[in-house]
């Protein structure tokens, strides 16, 4: 099975920088006025899912609340670090998560922002090797 998650968005530029420029996610393909969207794809080639992020016309009306979280986990803590590095370089504030869990870095290992949609992102160091 594979997996795409869509998501409709008011700046797609912004989106691509953060999750292209920044998280170092590869743009997979991208579309023109397809129906009166433009839009991109974004992963990681040879993987079976990928993002899609559209922009059109109509304005995005997000509905989530502080439970639903992106959660990243890098392979190694080098490329946990290289992340948390950009993430600092580019002034993306850290925030407190409504759920604890991921507020104890001994614990989750993760730090939390925002995206430019208002998304909630966790990167996270459990799963990263040395």
């Amino acid at each position: 099975m594979n997996l795409r998650f869509a998501r409709h968005t008011n700046d797609l530029e912004k989106i691509k920088f953060l999750y292209i420029d920044i998280l170092g996610f590869d743009l997979l393909g991208s579309f023109e006025n397809h129906v009166t969207y433009d839009g991109i794809f974004i992963g990681k080639p040879n993987l079976d899912w990928h993002f899609e992020f559209t922009k059109s016309s109509e304005k995005a009306d997000h509905h989530f609340d502080e439970d639903d979280i992106l959660v990243l986990y890098p392979e190694t803590i080098l490329e946990y670090n290289n992340l948390m590095e950009k993430i600092l370089e580019y002034k993306i504030s850290i925030i407190t998560s409504k759920n604890p869990y991921w507020n104890d870095p001994e614990v989750s290992g993760g730090k939390m922002f925002l995206d430019p949609d208002g998304y909630r992102i966790v990167i996270s160091n459990l799963k990263a090797k040395d």
